[in-house]
């Protein structure tokens, strides 16, 4: 066959993580069922059998770079990651940028990191991200908690219709102008109403459907196998959403379940959100979501604002 006529396969990291996650739920019920001594082996050596999954994965990122280096054609060039002392110096000899420029800066770090075809993150990008917004956003950003990921990190998101809060709810109850404009979904949340009725609504309800997020518990691929606990886990659970484009970031509650896969969207937003995260006419975009460490319930729904430099040292 002429040399150019090969063709060199894609391959599908998200598809493979997907697999590997569900292989190491059924491997561990399996070991722990069949040789309860391998589970007494790993205490003693002070490992958990749980974690497999995340040292697979390690493992299944380098081979995943390593072979896409042989099957990318001559010419190609890989990004590598930097440091984050390298990308700061690097913007420090911009001359476009001042450093009391901190959004620049921020979307300059992100130009940096992150492809322009948003795809599931290689978990040094995700660790090096977290830390950026740790320093930026002064929150504790995680794309893994509790053992939990979604499939990916980094996608695009696109506005959502307000949602019924309760029994007999109108979209006039829901603001007014342009916050208005994409309407009351007809059906409810994932989680369904978020009171029984009006009166029992309260501010932090209030808050969680203005300010809400949703993301794909449908395609995780034990969701079927661990319900009710990963829909519980999940419901109003925080992420910070940050528009990659212009620095904007929201801290969100998840309330709902979508975007369908063929709408080519990873996560969707309150109008509120979105307004936030792009103005008045923003759609659609991409978009870092994270979950957000906060065991004590003390960083509150709605808009972020930058709270620490990041033309300062950042340690890594």
């Amino acid at each position: 066959m002429p040399a150019h006529k090969i063709k060199v396969k894609t391959l599908d990291s998200e598809n493979l993580r997907r697999k590997l996650k569900l292989k190491s739920l059924e491997l561990r019920s399996t070991i722990l069922d069949k040789y309860p001594h391998v589970n007494n082996y790993f205490l003693e050596k002070n490992l958990d059998i749980s974690k497999i999954r995340e040292h697979s994965a390690k493992l299944l990122g380098t081979g995943l770079i390593t072979g896409s280096l042989f099957l990318l054609p001559p010419g190609d060039e890989v990004k590598f990651l930097s440091s984050p002392h390298e990308i700061i110096l690097k913007l420090k000899d911009d001359k476009s940028l001042t450093l009391s420029d901190e959004k620049g800066i921020l979307v300059n770090i992100l130009k940096s990191v992150l492809p322009e075809k948003p795809r599931p993150l290689l978990r040094s990008e995700e660790k090096f991200l977290e830390q950026i917004f740790k320093n930026f956003y002064n929150i504790s950003a995680k794309a893994s908690l509790e053992g939990e990921h979604l499939n990916t990190t980094y996608g695009f998101i696109g506005i959502e219709q307000h949602l019924r809060r309760y029994p007999k709810d109108k979209l006039s109850y829901h603001g007014e102008g342009k916050v208005l404009r994409e309407g009351l979904a007809p059906g409810l949340s994932a989680w369904g109403y978020f009171a029984p009725s009006k009166d029992e609504m309260d501010e932090y309800l209030e808050n969680v459907e203005r300010w809400y997020a949703v993301v794909q518990t449908l395609y995780l691929p034990d969701w079927s196998k661990r319900q009710p606990y990963l829909k519980n886990w999940y419901k109003y659970r925080k992420v910070i959403i940050v528009n990659v484009d212009n620095g904007r970031a929201v801290v969100a509650a998840i309330a709902d379940s979508g975007p369908a896969a063929w709408t080519g969207k990873q996560f969707g937003a309150s109008p509120e959100v979105m307004i936030s995260l792009g103005g008045d006419d923003y759609k659609k975009g991409r978009v870092l979501l994270f979950f957000v460490d906060d065991p004590e319930n003390e960083v509150p729904l709605g808009p972020v604002e930058a709270e620490k430099k990041l033309s300062s040292v950042i340690s890594y």
